[in-house]
């Protein structure tokens, strides 16, 4: 269904109240397949009306939005400030085919506000985006403008649900996914950074996106996300008859402002807005392909072996050189894998992103070309933002005077970065922003890449500067702390350092796709930090956890593919203990649910478990891809403990046929297990075909399927099983 708008003026245009003509009230209807928004523009500020999906009851907001009511003249704490008084400007307003566009203006100070909704696909949900442009003569700071502020009327008896999911950073969580009932008095914060704190007593970070369900009206309800790397959160709060939510960048700690120059504008954090059905993964199997159209890289979709198989050099650790890679690249291409990438342990030193000479004798280039001439494409990790001790030409310095003022905050006189990890610069220096620009470019032209890869923290989590661009830090709340290495300041400026950081960030990634259009981009940040809805739209795959064992990278996948497609996420995987070539399977499969990478010096492997290995990429490229890039996913199984067994299912509608990937855990006391599946005709017939043969091959009613479920039999622990359905009539 094509996304369509109506916009029409009431009935009472030109009424009279008291001798004064009222505002007409302006409404618009913009929807899309699976939602439905009605928006009016008050007279001061406008109103997202209702919400809904196609047969479903609507959302009804109550709150206009709250749009900020003063500015201020400076970042001093205390500043003075400015009310801001705003006006509908009905002229300035306007309407297309797939947006709607109500403007506000402020007299004094002289503001023009723009409150945008878009539906960019025929699918999916709709964007909106908030943005407040300075046309005064002087430099203003705005403070706190949420993206999105509601409060939708519910019934106090409703049954809601919530559901969110953490962040893999580091290693999954015993958690992971939450369903949790949204009851009376229910209070909720989840926040998003690049650096997020792991500490056993604070809440995981999540990735910026949620849902609320009807659960006891057909699994229907709204989801929402935040398009933005920096320092975000959503909050909900449940009180009787109402839920009020706010999402958009993160307050605390407060107070936030930041800078708008004369003829600037300040944007706050795209958001989208959905309605769904069929519960959580009735939502992610519409939100997963709009991601895919609306924010994907068209070129990267586009490719047959998206998303690839690769071969990390970390594999070996820190000691890759240019015999060991070009080894690895002849065994990489004699198994069938696609992309050869050299991680940390080539370069001369931290923020020096020249190959190291002992090492790399004949630079990086011939390795790059080595593995083109054996048909693989070559990535590489750097860890661009960090700054080091190395005094070569060309090296990010950090005691030279221009680059310590660069950093977040002064070192101490014995500092030394950790063997890949520095000192981070303010990326949203324009000085910073322009040398590394230069950088990447250099980098990815002289080396040749197919791949660039960023880790670590590429944006700063504060900065105690006060002649950046950001605010400056309130010097009675300001922490400077010593993690990985790096010196980090946490203060009143975090949101506003993290706000042009980021900008700058996709402003650098968005010029080198520009000007590389092949050009691939993995999305580390210690992995997994970075796991949003703007990186989606600024790179092709994502390192979803720096833990790579099996139940790990499952955790992961579990997590994270209830909002992402599966093709954008990376899973490593690592050696592990493999005495059978199930296990070994088991090992190979838990990581080829999504992007497919090996962690594994290969030359170590058996011949035994080599030849299970090519088998298994080429069941990866040739019939498990497809599925991955275009099929429904569904989450047919509890989340993976490693004890009991696990599963993912996929079945693609346009052609009739899916896979499931059954996992046995540890236990030895259930050998069997059914999994119930979903997304079939239950009508129809399947003939089902076990990959390892572990059953015979049967032909089953998708009434069964769905009702009673796919017996599974694997008798060893740590064992796995593919199996293949499609549909005969």
């Amino acid at each position: 269904m094509r996304a369509q708008v109506l916009l029409f003026l009431s009935a009472f245009f030109g009424c009279f109240v008291s001798g004064r003509p009222t505002w007409a009230q302006t409404s618009a209807r913009l929807h899309t397949a699976e939602t439905e928004i009605v928006l009016e523009a008050g007279p001061e500020a406008p109103r997202l009306t209702t919400l809904s999906s196609p047969g479903e009851a609507p959302w009804h907001n109550r709150a206009s939005e709250a749009l900020i009511s003063l500015i201020y003249i400076s970042d001093e704490i205390p500043s003075e400030s400015k009310p801001v008084h705003w006006t509908w400007n009905r002229d300035a307003s306007h309407s297309g085919d797939k947006e709607v566009v109500f403007v506000y203006d402020s007299a004094s100070p002289h503001l023009r506000l723009f409150w945008e909704w878009r539906a960019r696909n025929d699918h999916g949900p709709i964007e909106h985006e908030i943005r407040i442009q300075n046309l005064d003569s002087m430099e203003i700071w705005v403070p706190m403008q949420d993206s999105l502020a509601f409060d939708w009327e519910i019934d106090p008896a409703a049954q809601l649900a919530h559901f969110f999911v953490e962040k893999g950073a580091n290693s999954p969580s015993a958690v992971g996914t939450h369903d949790v009932v949204l009851n009376e008095g229910y209070h909720w914060t989840g926040t998003s950074s690049t650096y997020g704190d792991l500490s056993d007593d604070q809440p995981r970070e999540i990735i910026p996106w949620c849902l609320v369900e009807r659960s006891d009206a057909g699994q229907s309800g709204w989801y929402a996300g935040i398009e933005f790397s920096g320092r975000t959160r959503i909050s909900l709060a449940r009180e009787k008859d109402s839920l009020k939510g706010e999402m958009g960048l993160n307050p605390d700690p407060k107070p936030f402002r930041t800078r708008v120059s004369p003829g600037e504008t300040f944007e706050a954090p795209r958001i989208f807005l959905g309605a769904f059905r069929g519960g959580p993964d009735g939502a992610g199997n519409v939100l997963r392909p709009w991601v895919r159209a609306v924010l994907g890289n068209p070129l990267t979709w586009k490719s047959a072996n998206y998303p690839m198989v690769v071969n990390n050099s970390w594999g070996g650790g820190m000691e890759v050189n240019e015999e060991i890679a070009k080894r690895m690249i002849r065994d990489a291409a004699g198994l069938g894998i696609e992309m050869f990438h050299v991680d940390a342990g080539w370069f001369r030193g931290v923020g020096d992103w020249y190959p190291n000479p002992k090492k790399f004798p004949h630079g990086l280039a011939v390795v790059a070309d080595d593995a083109h001439q054996h048909g693989l494409k070559f990535g590489l990790w750097v860890d661009w933002t960090q700054a080091g001790l190395s005094t070569e030409p060309g090296a990010l310095n950090a005691r030279d005077p221009k680059v310590r003022d660069w950093m977040v905050t002064d070192l101490h006189s014995d500092w030394e970065p950790e063997p890949f990890k520095g000192q981070t610069v303010d990326l949203g220096v324009p000085a910073v922003k322009e040398w590394c620009t230069r950088e990447t470019d250099r980098i990815v032209t002289d080396y040749h890449l197919d791949m660039l890869e960023h880790d670590g923290y590429l944006v700063a989590d504060g900065c105690d500067r006060t002649d950046h661009p950001h605010a400056a830090p309130d010097p009675l709340n300001k922490c400077v702390y010593k993690s990985w290495g790096s010196y980090r300041v946490d203060s009143s400026n975090s949101t506003d350092v993290s706000y042009h950081a980021v900008r700058s960030y996709y402003d650098i990634y968005s010029g080198l796709r520009k000007k590389h259009p092949g050009l691939l981009f993995e999305i580390c940040a210690d992995g997994g930090r970075m796991v949003d809805f703007g990186t989606a739209a600024h790179g092709d795959y994502f390192s979803i956890t720096d833990t790579y064992d099996p139940l790990s990278n499952r955790r992961a996948f579990y997590d994270t593919s209830h909002a992402l497609p599966a093709a954008m996420l990376e899973s490593y995987v690592e050696k592990w203990p493999t005495p059978r070539l199930e296990n070994f399977r088991y090992m190979l499969r838990s990581g080829m649910m999504g992007w497919f990478t090996i962690m594994i010096d290969t030359a170590s492997w058996s011949d035994e478990q080599r030849n299970a290995a090519k088998a298994e990429i080429e069941l990866y490229k040739d019939q498990l891809r497809p599925f991955i890039r275009d099929a429904n996913l569904f989450h047919i199984s509890a989340r993976p403990d490693g004890v009991h067994w696990d599963g993912i299912e996929y079945f693609d509608p346009a052609r009739h046929s899916g896979v499931v990937y059954a996992f046995h855990g540890s236990t030895t006391a259930e050998t069997s297990h059914r999994f119930v599946l979903r997304g079939l005709d239950p009508a129809a017939s399947y003939q089902i075909q076990f990959h390892d043969h572990s059953s015979g091959d049967a032909t089953l009613r998708g009434a069964d399927l769905m009702d009673a479920g796919l017996l599974v039999t694997l008798p060893l622990p740590n064992s796995s099983e593919v199996i293949f359905l499609k549909q005969t009539r």
